[in-house]
């Protein structure tokens, strides 16, 4: 059996992370874990104390499909290029004009919701930074 894998984003707020990547993923909040009722009574079954809360927030692909999103509180802001980076696979099948139609699309509403520009390589994808500077493309 071929192993699933999460992301875990290391980020400053989040709350407001977790908000732009639900847009840009069409993620969820991923429910509580069996057989808890809430995210607040499994973080308090291991003695996270009410105060540390809101450090975290937990996406799923309702699909099923893609990798679980773990966005988790660091005290340090980002400094230097990530390592690793998401592409938003948007443009599907068509011509050349839709596909990038659709990507052109997909960055308009992401710099929107707080996404900033860094590359354009037109016709083929685009080259984001998230709310806290975490590049991404979206292809």
């Amino acid at each position: 059996m071929t192993p699933r894998i999460d992301l875990t984003l290391d980020c400053t707020d989040p709350a407001r992370m977790a908000v732009f990547w639900k847009l840009a993923l069409g993620y969820e909040d991923e429910p509580a874990p069996a057989p808890f009722p809430s995210r607040e009574a499994w973080l308090a079954s291991y003695g996270i104390p009410e105060s540390e809360w809101g450090q975290g927030a937990w996406l799923h692909d309702p699909a099923g499909i893609g990798p679980r999103l773990s966005i988790l509180k660091v005290p340090e802001p980002k400094v230097a290029k990530n390592r690793l980076h998401m592409d938003v696979r948007v443009a599907g099948v068509g011509s050349p004009e839709e596909r990038w139609g659709r990507i052109t699309s997909k960055v308009t509403e992401l710099v929107a919701a707080g996404a900033t520009i860094v590359k354009e390589h037109t016709g083929h994808h685009m080259v984001l930074a998230d709310p806290e500077g975490n590049e991404l493309c979206v292809c």
